[in-house]
């Protein structure tokens, strides 16, 4: 029996609310489904200002442009992340200093932040991996005394929280908060890998500090000063400033909403193979065959993702080999941007072993909603195979 590695869910009103969409001649954006998407967001989660995307990276991107770098100014980013939070701010001429892992997960090491920080550095840019929250009162904290600006990169994060500590370093003490609602900006991603998607590609940028808004709203719209226009606050409209295509079709936004008047089934279903996968695998994590995913007590679990660390990289290419024998798909994730052909005669030199070595051990195993407990067996039993064998 093939296992995929991901397939993207449908709900069965996607077609429906696309056709409604199509029907109502208003395809280029910003229409009915655009504005209940975002409002969706800002309702369910608090967030100040949400602007729908055509995708994660775009999201970044308005962060990047909404934080005003010049040239020299740095950016504090994982290297174990995809290749679009780093991007997003070279395009803005800005230097991106890599920062490495935990030892614990793959997150940013807020420990190690404070000696990164230079006179030239504007932004931190924490990466929520796997949808499990970073230190962020050690982030915020560091930001709030060196005055910069937190982009949080929440693409993998969707109905994730974090737990702050009962300090007076977060705003909301002692509640739980949304990823996406801690740093002044923040970006998901609706990829189809992604617990919900738009139709394949899809985002959201999130303005938590009001000084952005405005001008977001203008990036947002190639420049221009349109939608204050449609509100009737100007009485024309015109370039005011720089921008881009970000805006996504209206079709786009229709698939996007089918999915999120579903995310609670969604997001209970991909838990209860999460937990099953955790389950399985425990009592060989507990023979040191592998660890399995880290949950620090500040963090939620929105099972994006479920991974095991391997011990070497030899030890996860064996076990990949087994798993495609059985027809299983499972995967590694990134490299590590800082030694990566473009940017590593860039990069400082400082090693970033914990980065390293998640590049090298990391397995994803197949998780989405239409996976079932029983293909969640199969795989736990070719694992579990796999390491009899081996002793």
């Amino acid at each position: 029996m093939k296992i995929n590695f991901n397939q993207p869910h449908l709900t069965g009103k996607e077609a429906h609310y696309m056709y409604e969409a199509v029907m109502a001649g208003k395809l280029s954006g910003n229409g009915k489904f655009t504005k209940a998407c975002q409002a969706w967001f800002e309702q369910r989660y608090g967030f100040r200002k949400c602007l729908l995307t055509s995708s994660g990276t775009d999201a970044l991107e308005m962060c990047a442009m909404l934080c005003e770098l010049k040239p020299g100014d740095e950016v504090i980013v994982p290297s174990y992340t995809f290749v679009s939070t780093a991007l997003a701010f070279l395009r803005e001429g800005a230097t991106v200093v890599f920062a490495d892992s935990m030892k614990r997960n793959p997150n940013l090491d807020a420990e190690s932040l404070e000696a990164l920080i230079t006179p030239r550095t504007k932004v931190i840019a924490p990466v929520h991996y796997a949808g499990v929250a970073c230190d962020m009162d050690a982030i915020m904290a560091v930001a709030k005394k060196h005055n910069l600006i937190v982009v949080e990169d929440a693409a993998q994060a969707i109905d994730s929280y974090y737990k702050p500590n009962p300090g007076p370093s977060l705003k909301g003490r002692g509640q739980i908060i949304p990823l996406g609602g801690i740093g002044h900006l923040a970006a998901f991603s609706f990829h189809e890998t992604k617990n919900v998607t738009a139709g394949g590609e899809g985002g959201l940028l999130v303005v938590n500090d009001e000084r952005f808004v405005r001008r977001a709203e203008i990036i947002w719209e190639k420049g221009t000063n349109r939608a204050e226009f449609f509100r009737g606050e100007v009485n024309k409209y015109g370039w005011v400033d720089m921008g881009s295509s970000f805006l996504p079709s209206e079709v786009n936004a229709a698939f996007l909403w089918a999915q999120l008047e579903n995310l609670d089934d969604i997001q209970a279903k991909r838990k209860a193979l999460w937990t099953r996968y955790y389950e399985r695998l425990k009592p060989l994590a507990e023979k040191g065959f592998f660890t399995l995913p880290d949950i620090p007590e500040y963090a939620t679990n929105n099972a994006h993702m479920f991974y095991i660390v391997l011990p070497s990289l030899e030890a996860r290419t064996g076990l990949l080999a087994y798993l495609k024998s059985r027809e299983i798909y499972a995967a590694f994730h990134y490299l590590s941007l800082h030694s990566s052909d473009y940017y590593k005669s860039r990069h400082d030199g400082r090693a970033l072993p914990e980065c390293d070595r998640y590049a090298d051990c990391l397995v994803r195993l197949p998780l989405f909603y239409d996976l079932s407990k029983e293909e969640v067996n199969t795989i736990c039993d070719a694992i579990e195979t796999y390491y009899q064998s081996a002793c």
